[in-house]
């Protein structure tokens, strides 16, 4: 017999411990089971402190991927959860990614696709996901099969959130991957009083949220601010209004190089 599938985590809950700093990971992919991490150092990405190097920025400019917000969370975090070599178990569990998608659908965490044209149409190339309230985004997870995809998900996702009035992009583990993009690293008490400054005066439960609009994929809505998914449709919308000129790849490489 099957062991009976353990439920979502509440996504009442869930929110209510990323605004309290804590967020959960399982110990391997089919662990019912989940535990939640304060951790005692943490790890952001200042947004005005993103370092592009020359290579990205080239992979920016050319627009060696087509980007996406939004456009396929399932398939990103599913990416980010399978095994690879060399990668010890993953703490992305069923449960997790289940939880996650719930998020998701209520407009409390987003994703980032990087696409690579092919024969067949787009293939997805790297992405990632997290949750985002009030001015706030955690960053969960990346994955790249191709050079500069997650770095270039990265770029747009600190591009858009800057646009979309955020003003903290937790990381929560500092890696040396990280720390090359720009990555600090802070204890958890200086976290949380960044962390309740970009939430004063934006904060909404969860639901008071949806009951305002902010369910089924709107994004953040009114009661938490723009976030992601309105300031990547503003990096769109301006570079469109510039026409032949200028494309988003090349104002988001010439924004973060001038502030790097």
């Amino acid at each position: 017999m099957h062991a009976p599938v353990a439920p979502p985590i509440d996504p009442a809950l869930l929110l209510s411990a990323y605004r309290a700093g804590i967020f959960p990971m399982a110990d391997a992919h089919d662990d019912p089971e989940v535990f939640w991490v304060e951790p005692r150092m943490r790890a952001i990405l200042p947004l005005d402190g993103f370092r592009v190097s020359a290579s990205l920025a080239r992979s920016l400019r050319r627009e060696r991927f087509a980007v996406t917000c939004n456009a396929a969370f399932d398939a990103v975090i599913a990416a980010c959860a399978a095994s690879r070599p060399g990668r010890s178990e993953t703490w992305i569990s069923g449960r997790i990614a289940a939880s996650y998608r719930e998020l998701h659908r209520l407009g409390f965490a987003h994703s980032i696709e990087c696409w690579r044209a092919n024969d067949e149409g787009g293939e997805l190339a790297g992405g990632l996901y997290g949750v985002g309230f009030d001015r706030v985004f955690c960053g969960e997870s990346m994955f790249s099969t191709a050079r500069d995809a997650s770095k270039v998900a990265l770029a747009w996702l600190v591009a858009a959130l800057r646009k979309g009035g955020c003003e903290l992009l937790d990381c929560q583990f500092m890696t040396a991957h990280l720390a090359s993009l720009g990555a600090v690293e802070i204890d958890q008490a200086d976290y949380l009083v960044r962390l309740r400054a970009a939430q004063a005066g934006v904060g909404a439960g969860l639901g008071e949220a949806v009951a305002v609009g902010v369910g089924e994929g709107a994004g953040l809505g009114e009661a938490a601010g723009p976030g992601l998914p309105a300031g990547f449709a503003a990096l769109l919308a301006e570079a469109a209004a510039e026409g032949v000129a200028s494309s988003p790849g090349k104002r988001i490489a010439q924004s973060l190089t001038h502030t790097s």
